[in-house]
C-alpha cells in the first residue's frame, strides 16, 4: 500500500490526520529567542535533541549558535554522530556490555563525545570498559533538587570525580545536573561548594552542565555554571505555557486530527488516541488543548479515539469530517511517536522531516 506522503507546496489542509505540523516561523524564533538570552549571558548553549529528533533542527540550532547537542541514550547519540554531530552529551547512567559496546564505537567514531555517572558502579564500569581504550570523557551527575539520579552532595560529588579522574581509562569532565524548577540558588550552592572541593585537589572542571526548559530563562542566576540544556523549548507545548515560558502564539507544533464521530451532542470523537498524543496529564486533567475550541476537553485517550467533551461550549461544536489543532501537553513524547514531521509556512508545507531517531530508546 502506497502512504501518501505531503510535498513542499501542499495546503496543510491536505494532510492525513493524525500528523503533528510544525510551524517553520515559531520554530526559528524560539531557537533564535534562547540562543539570544544565552549569548547576552556567555553561557554555552547544549540543546537537548529528545525533543524532536531531528538532525535538521538540531543543526538550525547549531546555525544560531549552539554548542554541541543533548542526547538521552547511546542510539540516539549514534544517529546524530551519523548526521554529522560531534560534540555529544549523553545525559543517562550507561550500564551492560551491549551498551558500552556501542558506546566505544561511537567514542573511537567522534572527538566530543560525553557521558555522566553517579555511582562509584557506573565509573567502574565505564572504566573497566575503556581500559586500554580511547579515553572516554565523564560529568558527575548531581542531584541539586530534582530527586531523579545524581549524586546527594557536593561531599559525594568530591569523591566521584576523585574516582574518574583517577583512571587511566577516564577523563574527568565536570558537573552536570538537572535541578528543580526556581532551585538556581540551591543548584548554585551545590556547584560553588563541589568546586571549590575539585580546586583544592587541584582537579580540573571543564564543564558545569545546567539543565531545563521550565528554568531556562533563569539560567544566568547559576553563576558556576559554564552551559545550559534545553530542549522543550524549541517546539514549547502546553506544559511550558502553563509555567510562563511562553504563550500559546509561540507553540510550533500542532497535532491535526479529524472529527470521526459526534455520537452525542456533548461528545466528539477524534482520530488522535494514545497513538499521536500523548498520555502524559503533567498535571492537567485532559490530554491536549483544541486551539479551535479552547473550552472543549479531551477526557480520555485509547489507542486510536480521543473521547473530547463538549459541554462546556457556549456557542458552534465541531462537526463530523471537521480538522482540529491541539497543542500538547508534552511535546517531547509526540515526536517519538511518528516517523516524520510536516513542517509549514502559513498553512503550507515547506518540507517534510524524518525523525531520525524515533524509538531509539537505550
Amino acid at each position: 500500500m502506497t502512504v501518501m506522503t505531503p510535498r513542499a507546496g501542499d495546503p496543510i489542509a491536505s494532510v492525513s490526520t493524525p500528523q503533528p505540523v510544525i510551524d517553520e516561523d515559531r520554530l526559528a524564533a524560539n531557537i533564535a529567542r534562547v540562543q539570544s538570552y544565552m549569548d547576552a549571558h556567555h553561557l554555552n548553549f547544549r540543546p537537548h535533541i529528545k525533543t524532536h529528533k531531528i538532525p535538521a533542527v538540531a543543526e538550525a540550532q547549531r546555525q544560531a549558535g549552539a554548542r554541541g547537542i543533548n542526547c538521552q541514550k547511546v542510539t540516539e547519540a549514534e544517529a546524530f554522530a551519523e548526521a554529522g554531530f560531534d560534540d555529544i552529551l549523553i545525559t543517562f547512567n550507561i550500564l551492560g556490555v551491549e551498551k558500552l559496546d556501542r558506546l566505544a564505537d561511537l567514542n573511537d567514531r567522534i572527538s566530543g563525545l560525553k557521558v555522566v555517572a553517579d555511582s562509584a558502579v557506573t565509573v567502574d564500569g565505564l572504566a573497566g570498559h575503556f581500559a586500554g581504550r580511547k579515553p572516554l570523557a565523564v560529568l558527575v551527575e548531581c542531584d541539586t533538587g530534582a530527586g531523579r539520579c545524581g549524586v546527594q552532595t557536593p561531599a559525594e560529588a568530591l569523591a566521584l570525580a576523585r574516582r574518574v579522574a583517577g583512571s587511566n581509562a577516564l577523563t574527568f569532565g565536570g558537573l552536570m545536573t538537572y535541578p528543580k524548577a526556581g532551585s538556581e540558588a540551591a543548584t548554585e550552592a551545590f556547584f560553588a561548594e563541589t568546586l571549590t572541593g575539585l580546586k583544592a585537589e587541584r582537579i580540573d572542571c571543564p564543564i558545569v552542565s545546567n539543565g531545563g526548559t521550565p528554568s531556562l530563562f533563569s539560567a544566568h542566576l547559576v553563576t558556576s555554571a559554564t552551559e545550559h540544556r534545553a530542549g522543550t523549548y524549541v517546539y514549547n507545548d502546553r506544559s511550558m505555557v502553563r509555567a510562563g515560558h511562553c504563550a500559546l502564539d509561540d507553540c510550533a507544533m500542532h497535532i491535526l486530527a479529524t472529527v470521526v464521530s459526534r455520537p452525542t451532542p456533548d461528545r466528539a470523537i477524534l482520530d488522535a488516541g494514545s497513538k499521536a498524543l500523548t498520555s502524559d496529564l503533567l498535571g492537567f486533567s485532559d490530554f491536549g488543548l483544541i486551539v479551535e475550541y479552547p473550552d472543549a476537553l479531551i477526557t480520555g485517550l485509547s489507542e486510536e479515539h480521543g473521547t473530547v467533551d463538549l459541554s462546556k461550549l457556549s456557542g458552534r461544536r465541531p462537526e463530523i469530517g471537521e480538522r482540529v489543532r491541539i497543542v500538547p501537553n508534552h511535546t517531547c513524547v509526540v515526536s517519538n511517536l511518528f516517523d516524520s514531521m510536516v513542517f509549514h509556512r502559513g498553512g503550507v508545507v515547506t518540507r517534510v522531516e524524518p525523525v531520525a531517531a524515533r524509538g531509539l530508546v537505550w
